[in-house]
């Protein structure tokens, strides 16, 4: 089946059932049981009110995520970002990077990059901004995009 690369946005209380539940499906299938890193992949961060869900689909099944976050100090915060293995290599990935920045425009962004991502992130505007640390196992640096 033809990927769709239409991107669907919504916050929380506009994600119905089916769709909340793929996501989490999603994110779980690739971050805790693919990567091995068990988490807690539900930090309580989907449900705030600021907090805005993007994914592309193939027929039913949600194959690419990713969610923004309001930071305190008045940032976003990219995170989430995942592709299904089999839908990997399409550009999904900077699909939904490219409409998150669209959406976020001129204020400043952040997100933790697993370290081998550094380069895709780069890309984007993304510069490190600290050091390298590890999270359950998977290397990750701190990046951020200035605007």
């Amino acid at each position: 089946m033809e990927i769709d690369r239409t991107i669907h946005s919504a916050s929380f209380g506009e994600l119905d059932a089916a769709t909340l539940y793929a996501l989490l499906k999603l994110r779980t299938d690739v971050f805790v049981v693919e990567q091995g890193d068990p988490y807690p992949e539900l930090d309580g961060r989907d449900t705030e009110p600021g907090t805005v869900h993007l994914w592309m689909a193939r027929g039913s099944d949600l194959i690419a995520y990713l969610r923004i976050l309001d930071e305190p100090d008045g940032a976003a915060r990219i995170g989430r970002v995942v592709v299904a293995a089999d839908a990997r290599g399409n550009g999904l990935a900077g699909d939904l990077m490219s409409a998150a920045l669209d959406m976020i425009g001129n204020r400043r962004c952040v997100l933790e990059a697993q370290t081998p991502l550094t380069q895709f992130y780069a890309r984007y505007g993304f510069v490190p901004t600290g050091p390298e640390y590890d999270e359950g196992g998977i290397r990750h640096i701190p990046m951020a995009r200035d605007r």
